[in-house]
C-alpha cells in the first residue's frame, strides 16, 4: 500500500514538473534555503503575534491583507473561525500559480516553503502583548518585519504577495511596478481606520514605513554590483553566468598575474543584489580559487534584464 502511494506521488509530482525542480535545486541548497525561510518565520510570526495584532497595528503586503481578511470574516459571522495563518494561506496560494506559471518554478518552491513555514510559526505562536502604547507595537513590530524581510531577500527567497506580482510585471513587460505596493498598502490602512478607527490608520503607516527603511537599510533589491572575475576556467564561468543571469559577460583576454606572471582571464559583468549569493555559489562550485572584486552601486546605461528564476 505504501509503495503504490509513493508511486502515485512521485507520478504526480513528475507531471506537474516539481520532481524536477527539487532535483536541480538539490539538497544542500534546499537546506540553506530552509533555514532562511526558518528565520524569516520566526522574525514575521514575533512581529505579528508581539506587536502588530495586539495593538491593531497592519502590516504591508500579504501579511496586512491577511490580516484584513480575517478580520472581516470575524466581523460578517461573529466568529473568529478563520486564522491569520490561514488567511496569509489563502491570500498567496493564487499568486503560487502565476509564480510558477510566469516568474520561474524554483522561485515558487522556495516562496512556498517560506510562506508556509511563516503561517505555522504564526499560527503556534501565542498572540502576547507586551505593551499597550500603539506607537511602540507600530515601531518594533515594523523593525522587527523589515529585519526578517531584509533577511530573507539577502538569502534570495520571497515572502510572496506582492513581490510575485512585481517581478511577474517587470519580467514581462520590463517596467517596474512600485505603485502596485503602494496601492495595496494603502487600501490596508484605510481599511484599518475602518475598523479600529483613523489614529490606527497612523500607526499602521508608521509601521509600514519603519518597516520599509530597516528592509532597505539591510537589502535592495535593485543594488547592482560590478563583479570582475580573474579566472583560469573563463569559458565554463562564463557559460554558467550567462545561462543563470542573462546578463552580457565581457572576457578579457591575457591578463597576467603581478606575483605568479601566470595567464589568466578577467570576466566582468553587472549583477543586482538579489542575485549575489546565487552568484556566489556559482563561483564556489565551479572556480573555488576565482579572484572576484565587486564594486557596489553602479549605474548602467542600456538593457540589463533581471532574471527571477
Amino acid at each position: 500500500m505504501q509503495t503504490k502511494i509513493n508511486k502515485i506521488l512521485g507520478a504526480l509530482l513528475d507531471r506537474i514538473g516539481l520532481y524536477q525542480v527539487l532535483k536541480s535545486i538539490g539538497a544542500e541548497k534546499m537546506a540553506n534555503k530552509f533555514s532562511a525561510a526558518v528565520v524569516y518565520a520566526v522574525f514575521s510570526s514575533f512581529a505579528l503575534n508581539f506587536f502588530y495584532q495586539p495593538g491593531h497595528v497592519y502590516a504591508s503586503g500579504a501579511t496586512g491583507a491577511a490580516q484584513v481578511v480575517t478580520e472581516l470574516v470575524a466581523r460578517i459571522s461573529g466568529h473568529n473561525i478563520l486564522p491569520i495563518s490561514a488567511s496569509l494561506i489563502l491570500v498567496n496560494a493564487p499568486l503560487f500559480i502565476l509564480a510558477w506559471r510566469g516568474i520561474g518554478k524554483q522561485f515558487t518552491v522556495y516562496t512556498v516553503i517560506t510562506v508556509v513555514m511563516s503561517s505555522v510559526f504564526i499560527h503556534f505562536i501565542p498572540v502576547t502583548s507586551l505593551t499597550h502604547e500603539p506607537v511602540i507595537n507600530a515601531v518594533f513590530g515594523g523593525a522587527i518585519m523589515g529585519f526578517g524581510v531584509g533577511n530573507a531577500m539577502k538569502s534570495g527567497i520571497s515572502s510572496g504577495g506582492t513581490d510575485i506580482v512585481s517581478l511577474y510585471m517587470r519580467k514581462k513587460t520590463g517596467r517596474s511596478v512600485g505603485t502596485l505596493a503602494f496601492l495595496v498598502n494603502g487600501v490596508i490602512i484605510f481599511t484599518a481606520g475602518v475598523l479600529f478607527g483613523w489614529e490606527y490608520m497612523l500607526y499602521s503607516l508608521i509601521a509600514i514605513f519603519v518597516n520599509s527603511r530597516v528592509q532597505d537599510a539591510i537589502f535592495t533589491r535593485q543594488k547592482r554590483l560590478q563583479v570582475m572575475i580573474v579566472t583560469k576556467n573563463p569559458e565554463l564561468l562564463t557559460k554558467k553566468l550567462v545561462n543563470r543571469f542573462k546578463h552580457g559577460v565581457t572576457i578579457l583576454h591575457d591578463a597576467e598575474g603581478g606575483y605568479t606572471h601566470t595567464s589568466q582571464t578577467v570576466l566582468m559583468t553587472v549583477i543586482t543584489m538579489y542575485e549575489y549569493q546565487e552568484f556566489k555559489d556559482i563561483i564556489q562550485k565551479y572556480d573555488e580559487h576565482a579572484f572576484v572584486s565587486i564594486s557596489e552601486n553602479v549605474r548602467v546605461l542600456g538593457k540589463f534584464a533581471e532574471v527571477e528564476d
